[in-house]
């Protein structure tokens, strides 16, 4: 298991810039596999939990809706947060993308009803442009292999 405080414990810059980039105010999606194996797509919210023993990347799903129950029975997803202004191809931010394990907590507490997961994060993965706004720069972070990049043309 993978926390996100383990994250920022073993890169502490790029998971704020990743943590800032999930809580900027633009749609999430999250993709996860039905039962069927094809993929399904789906507008997520996403919350970072401090209340137990360590930081979690969280969301919930709506009672009886088809993403809790693909995450169930399959955990495995990819959560995508497009550039914040894409009208004028400014990249903005950047581009993330999160995928691991949801791991299901149990029915969510509190005024909503739901399922609630907490992620075991299997990678993040930022794209975005050099400082001199130049080039493309690919960065990514797995658990076994820490955080690598690339840069291009």
């Amino acid at each position: 298991m993978t926390s996100w405080r383990a994250f920022r414990s073993a890169e502490p810059e790029f998971a704020e810039l990743a943590q800032r980039i999930l809580q900027r105010g633009v749609a999430l999606v999250i993709a996860t596999l039905r039962a069927d194996g094809a993929p399904r797509v789906s507008g997520i919210e996403v919350v970072f939990d401090d209340s137990g023993p360590v930081t979690e990347l969280a969301f919930g799903s709506m009672p009886g809706a088809r993403k809790g129950a693909d995450l169930r029975r399959d955990p495995r997803f990819a959560l995508h947060a497009a550039p914040a202004d894409q009208s004028g191809g400014d990249l903005g931010d950047g581009d993330l993308k999160v995928a691991g394990r949801a791991v299901w907590q149990g029915p969510m507490s509190g005024p909503v009803a739901g399922d609630a997961f907490r992620v075991d994060l299997g990678e993040v993965v930022w794209t975005g442009l050099d400082e001199a706004r130049e080039r493309l720069v690919v960065r990514w972070w797995t658990p076994s292999s820490g955080l690598r990049s690339v840069v291009r043309e």
